[in-house]
Formats: structure tokens, C-alpha cells, sequence
């Protein structure tokens, strides 16, 4: 978590956020989400997050989106990195989908305003 917060930090990533999601998952522990200011800011600081990780002896399991750069999602297998242009990370809003109760705890996963929609 460490090294992936100082990749985005070293290359000024906006909004960092880092979601434990060790109860929600299976396949991850760690979410991290956050912004760049344009395109090539997305694809900069991703890259940063990879060549770090690289060098620190973790190989990320797949790069995703770095052609748009829109989007970019790193694996880094317990730690998956998403990096997103302010647009796209308020659309898809990962954070509140991460967060939301479960409906275990009486709640939506899909959130209250969405709760008569289908999620398919």
C-alpha cells in the first residue's frame, strides 16, 4: 500500500483514496482510487504505480485502459489501482459502490436511490 500511495503521490495524483475491501472481496484487499488532471497524467501516474511496483519485486497482474487514458486500472493482485480523470471517477463513482452496506447489513449495495433498479 505503501509503494502505491507514493507512486501516485510522486507524481502529484489527485483525491487519493484507499478503500479496505478485504470484507467485500474475495479477489482483492485493497482498492485504490484516484485522479489525474488529463490523459497523459492518467497514463503517467499508472505507469509510475507499475515501473515502482516492478522495481520493488511485484509484477502486476495486468494494466487495463492505458490506450484512453481515461481510465486506467493496475492489478496488483491484494492491491487492484484505479486511476481516473475527474469525469469518469465521478461517473462511475467507485467509491460509494465500495462502501455501501451490504444487504446483510439492511441495506443496497446498489445504494437507496437505486434500490428498485436491476443492477443487469
Amino acid at each position: 500500500m505503501n509503494l502505491v500511495s507514493e507512486a501516485l503521490d510522486d507524481l502529484k495524483g489527485v483525491n487519493q483514496v484507499s478503500l479496505d475491501v478485504r470484507e467485500l472481496s474475495n479477489v482483492m484487499d485493497y482498492l485504490v482510487i484516484c485522479s489525474g488532471t488529463s490523459s497523459r497524467h492518467v497514463k503517467s501516474l499508472a505507469d509510475n504505480v507499475s515501473r515502482m511496483a516492478k522495481a520493488a519485486g511485484h509484477m502486476p497482474m495486468g494494466v487495463e485502459g492505458e490506450d484512453a487514458g481515461e481510465w486506467v486500472l493496475v492489478d496488483l493482485g491484494d492491491v487492484v489501482v484505479h486511476v481516473m480523470q475527474p469525469a469518469t471517477r465521478d461517473f462511475y463513482d467507485l467509491e460509494r459502490l465500495w462502501v455501501a452496506e451490504s444487504p446483510a447489513e439492511g441495506g443496497s449495495v446498489w445504494g437507496s436511490d437505486n434500490s428498485d433498479s436491476d443492477p443487469d
